[in-house]
């Protein structure tokens, strides 16, 4: 099962108030529902491929209205794709949907997210997981990016549902697609904190379990990365200086530089592996800085350059520290 559907599992599991699952219910019904006129009469089909979310859908119609749904089941043999399940109310529709605040007095569809159905904090965070469970769905924690949206179909419902979730300062943002509108949020600790808000306790601490341990391997990461690459600096930086030095050994020889380079380079060429602190500590006599020891070093890059434009120095002893 996925993370997405093992987060839905939980949430319908909630219990909560009257006014929460009038809350909620609507989102279900907004999301995932389709309205028929039959003559006079309306119908309703509120449809999903979870079977959760559709016993959810019955249990509240059944709770809040006092009428019994009928429930159908749609098998689909092509591609071998999930069943639906279609939550169906006959008579007394129009009245639950006006209840809902998805129809007005008119039968006109009621744009947005009706103001009455959120007064409370306990019925926004309702509202919420109705829309998420309807529409909703979310990455494993363990992908390579964070990504939670909620499908709807139009776009002033979109907005609201965009404006609802940044009330809690989830930074949600709303996009068009070819078959509807989809209001994401690509943060990881903001999907937490939405799971905690429409009460998917243990997915949350699921989903923040496997955020750390994913963390804290990318900090790893890219402190193993940064110590190789300093490595590597500092190995292509020794093989140049040995090269050097070679080349300076070659052409006027070691003894002709002062003491303190000849020291340098000798011991350069014998510990071409260690740090430039760590070659400090080796030269004879007092031990010499790292800022020193670049110096030194610095300088001999310097005569071996000249050697290498035929521009032999007329006065190495001159090079002193």
């Amino acid at each position: 099962m996925s993370f997405a559907s093992t987060t839905k599992q939980e949430l319908t599991r909630i219990d909560s108030m009257e006014h929460c699952q009038r809350a909620e219910l609507s989102a279900l019904v907004r999301v995932n529902g389709a309205v028929q006129l039959n003559g006079e009469h309306i119908r309703l089909d509120v449809s999903t491929e979870n079977n959760a979310i559709a016993r959810r859908t019955y249990t509240l119609i059944k709770q809040l209205y006092r009428v019994q749904p009928e429930v159908l089941v749609r098998k689909k043999i092509r591609l071998k794709k999930n069943n639906t399940y279609v939550v169906r109310i006959r008579a007394g529709a129009d009245k639950i949907l006006q209840d809902l605040r998805i129809l007005g007095e008119r039968l006109e569809r009621i744009r947005g997210i009706h103001s009455d159905l959120i007064i409370r904090e306990c019925c926004r965070r309702a509202y919420l997981r109705g829309a998420f469970l309807a529409g909703g769905s979310v990455n494993n924690p363990d992908s390579v990016s964070y990504h939670l949206e909620i499908v709807s179909t139009y776009q002033d419902h979109s907005e609201d549902l965009c404006d609802l979730l940044n009330q809690y300062r989830l930074h949600a943002k709303w996009l068009e697609r070819k078959k509807g509108f989809v209001v994401y949020i690509k943060e990881g600790d903001k999907i937490g904190e939405l799971l905690n808000i429409i009460g998917a306790h243990q997915s949350l601490f699921a989903f923040e379990d496997v955020r750390i341990m994913k963390d804290m391997r990318n900090s790893v990461n890219r402190l193993v990365n940064c110590e190789t690459a300093n490595l590597n600096k500092t190995i292509q930086a020794a093989m140049r200086q040995v090269e050097n030095i070679r080349l300076i050994e070659q052409e006027i020889g070691l003894d002709q530089l002062p003491d303190r380079l000849r020291e340098i380079a000798e011991a350069r060429v014998k510990y071409p592996e260690v740090t430039l602190t760590e070659l400090g500590q080796m030269l004879p006599g007092r031990k010499v800085s790292k800022s020193a020891v670049n110096h030194r070093l610095r300088k001999l890059d310097h005569i071996a350059e000249k050697l290498k434009n035929n521009n032999t120095p007329s006065s190495v002893q001159a090079c002193t520290d």
